[in-house]
Protein backbone atom coordinates (compact mmCIF):
# COMPACT_ATOMS: atom_id res chain seq x y z
CA UNK A 1 0.00 0.00 0.00
CA UNK A 2 1.43 3.38 -0.95
CA UNK A 3 2.12 6.01 1.69
CA UNK A 4 -0.43 8.33 0.00
CA UNK A 5 -3.23 5.74 0.20
CA UNK A 6 -2.29 4.97 3.81
CA UNK A 7 -2.41 8.70 4.67
CA UNK A 8 -5.85 9.04 3.03
CA UNK A 9 -7.12 6.07 5.04
CA UNK A 10 -5.72 7.53 8.25
CA UNK A 11 -7.40 10.88 7.51
CA UNK A 12 -10.70 9.12 6.89
CA UNK A 13 -10.44 7.21 10.17
CA UNK A 14 -9.52 10.32 12.16
CA UNK A 15 -12.34 12.35 10.58
CA UNK A 16 -14.85 9.54 11.02
CA UNK A 17 -13.89 9.07 14.66
CA UNK A 18 -14.27 12.81 15.30
CA UNK A 19 -17.68 12.84 13.61
CA UNK A 20 -18.90 9.85 15.63
CA UNK A 21 -17.44 11.31 18.82
CA UNK A 22 -19.32 14.55 18.22
CA UNK A 23 -22.60 12.69 17.73
CA UNK A 24 -22.01 10.78 20.98
CA UNK A 25 -21.21 13.96 22.91
CA UNK A 26 -24.28 15.76 21.57
CA UNK A 27 -26.64 12.99 22.67
CA UNK A 28 -24.89 12.56 26.04
CA UNK A 29 -25.15 16.32 26.65
CA UNK A 30 -28.89 16.04 25.97
CA UNK A 31 -29.31 13.35 28.65
CA UNK A 32 -28.96 10.19 26.58
CA UNK A 33 -27.17 7.13 27.93
CA UNK A 34 -24.52 5.65 25.60
CA UNK A 35 -24.86 1.84 25.41
CA UNK A 36 -23.47 -0.85 23.13
CA UNK A 37 -26.33 -2.46 21.21
CA UNK A 38 -25.09 -5.95 22.15
CA UNK A 39 -25.35 -5.14 25.86
CA UNK A 40 -28.74 -3.44 25.55
CA UNK A 41 -30.45 -6.18 23.55
CA UNK A 42 -29.61 -8.76 26.25
CA UNK A 43 -31.25 -6.73 29.00
CA UNK A 44 -33.05 -3.57 27.77
CA UNK A 45 -34.91 -2.99 31.04
CA UNK A 46 -31.53 -2.37 32.71
CA UNK A 47 -31.18 0.91 30.81
CA UNK A 48 -33.05 4.20 30.76
CA UNK A 49 -35.60 5.49 28.26
CA UNK A 50 -33.22 7.93 26.55
CA UNK A 51 -30.44 5.87 24.98
CA UNK A 52 -27.95 6.06 22.14
CA UNK A 53 -27.02 2.57 21.02
CA UNK A 54 -23.73 1.98 19.20
CA UNK A 55 -23.17 -0.52 16.37
CA UNK A 56 -26.86 -1.02 15.67
CA UNK A 57 -27.34 -4.07 13.43
CA UNK A 58 -29.72 -4.63 10.53
CA UNK A 59 -29.96 -7.02 7.58
CA UNK A 60 -28.84 -5.31 4.36
CA UNK A 61 -30.53 -5.41 0.96
CA UNK A 62 -27.97 -8.13 0.11
CA UNK A 63 -29.27 -10.16 3.08
CA UNK A 64 -25.97 -9.69 4.96
CA UNK A 65 -25.35 -8.44 8.46
CA UNK A 66 -24.90 -4.67 8.46
CA UNK A 67 -24.37 -2.08 11.18
CA UNK A 68 -24.87 1.63 11.50
CA UNK A 69 -23.05 3.76 14.00
CA UNK A 70 -26.05 4.64 16.16
CA UNK A 71 -29.66 4.02 17.03
CA UNK A 72 -31.21 6.75 19.19
CA UNK A 73 -34.28 5.73 21.17
CA UNK A 74 -36.23 8.29 23.15
CA UNK A 75 -39.42 8.02 25.12
CA UNK A 76 -39.34 11.75 25.88
CA UNK A 77 -39.09 12.80 22.23
CA UNK A 78 -41.05 9.80 20.96
CA UNK A 79 -38.56 8.62 18.35
CA UNK A 80 -36.37 5.77 17.23
CA UNK A 81 -33.78 7.17 14.81
CA UNK A 82 -31.05 5.24 13.04
CA UNK A 83 -27.96 7.39 12.47
CA UNK A 84 -25.33 6.70 9.84
CA UNK A 85 -22.08 8.72 9.81
CA UNK A 86 -19.94 9.23 6.71
CA UNK A 87 -16.79 11.34 6.58
CA UNK A 88 -15.00 11.95 3.31
CA UNK A 89 -12.22 14.49 3.41
CA UNK A 90 -10.41 13.35 0.28
CA UNK A 91 -11.56 11.63 -2.91
CA UNK A 92 -12.58 8.05 -2.20
CA UNK A 93 -15.28 5.45 -2.45
CA UNK A 94 -17.83 6.78 0.08
CA UNK A 95 -19.83 8.60 -2.57
CA UNK A 96 -19.91 5.51 -4.81
CA UNK A 97 -21.64 3.68 -1.96
CA UNK A 98 -24.41 6.27 -1.60
CA UNK A 99 -26.97 4.47 -3.78
CA UNK A 100 -26.41 1.30 -1.71
CA UNK A 101 -26.76 3.29 1.51
CA UNK A 102 -29.93 4.96 0.23
CA UNK A 103 -31.53 1.64 -0.78
CA UNK A 104 -30.65 0.17 2.62
CA UNK A 105 -32.36 3.15 4.28
CA UNK A 106 -35.52 2.62 2.24
CA UNK A 107 -35.70 -1.17 2.06
CA UNK A 108 -33.61 -2.72 4.85
CA UNK A 109 -33.29 -0.50 7.90
CA UNK A 110 -36.31 -1.20 10.10
CA UNK A 111 -36.68 2.33 11.49
CA UNK A 112 -38.88 4.83 9.69
CA UNK A 113 -36.63 7.79 10.63
CA UNK A 114 -33.01 7.80 9.49
CA UNK A 115 -30.35 10.49 9.64
CA UNK A 116 -27.25 10.33 7.48
CA UNK A 117 -24.56 12.74 8.63
CA UNK A 118 -22.10 13.24 5.79
CA UNK A 119 -19.29 15.76 5.83
CA UNK A 120 -15.63 16.34 5.12
CA UNK A 121 -15.85 18.15 1.80
CA UNK A 122 -14.07 15.45 -0.22
CA UNK A 123 -16.94 13.83 -2.07
CA UNK A 124 -17.34 13.81 -5.82
CA UNK A 125 -19.18 16.80 -7.20
CA UNK A 126 -22.88 15.99 -7.30
CA UNK A 127 -22.77 12.92 -5.04
CA UNK A 128 -24.24 14.55 -1.93
CA UNK A 129 -26.65 16.53 -4.10
CA UNK A 130 -27.85 13.23 -5.59
CA UNK A 131 -28.32 11.70 -2.14
CA UNK A 132 -30.23 14.74 -0.86
CA UNK A 133 -32.49 14.73 -3.92
CA UNK A 134 -33.11 10.99 -3.64
CA UNK A 135 -34.06 11.32 0.03
CA UNK A 136 -36.11 14.51 -0.32
CA UNK A 137 -39.58 14.28 1.21
CA UNK A 138 -41.05 11.15 2.67
CA UNK A 139 -40.35 7.91 0.81
CA UNK A 140 -42.21 4.63 0.87
CA UNK A 141 -40.59 1.23 0.69
CA UNK A 142 -42.02 -1.79 -1.14
CA UNK A 143 -44.11 -2.69 1.92
CA UNK A 144 -45.70 0.76 1.90
CA UNK A 145 -43.89 1.95 5.03
CA UNK A 146 -43.15 5.68 5.00
CA UNK A 147 -39.50 6.57 5.60
CA UNK A 148 -38.13 9.96 6.59
CA UNK A 149 -34.46 10.32 5.67
CA UNK A 150 -32.46 13.42 6.57
CA UNK A 151 -29.10 14.09 4.93
CA UNK A 152 -27.16 16.51 7.14
CA UNK A 153 -23.71 18.00 7.42
CA UNK A 154 -22.18 18.04 10.88
CA UNK A 155 -23.24 21.68 11.37
CA UNK A 156 -26.79 20.84 10.22
CA UNK A 157 -26.87 17.89 12.64
CA UNK A 158 -25.84 20.18 15.51
CA UNK A 159 -28.64 22.59 14.59
CA UNK A 160 -31.11 19.66 14.33
CA UNK A 161 -30.07 18.41 17.79
CA UNK A 162 -30.38 21.87 19.36
CA UNK A 163 -33.85 22.29 17.87
CA UNK A 164 -35.16 18.75 18.38
CA UNK A 165 -33.62 17.74 21.70
CA UNK A 166 -34.83 20.56 23.95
Amino acid sequence: MSDEIRKQGELANIGGNLLEGTVKEVFISKGFELVKYGNWIKNPEKYGKEILLTNAPFITIYNHNGKTEFLAISEKYKFKIRIECKWQQVAGSVDEKMPYLYLNCIEAMPEDYIIIIIDGGGGKKGAITWLKEAAKGNKYNEAGVMKKILILTLAEFLAWANTTLR
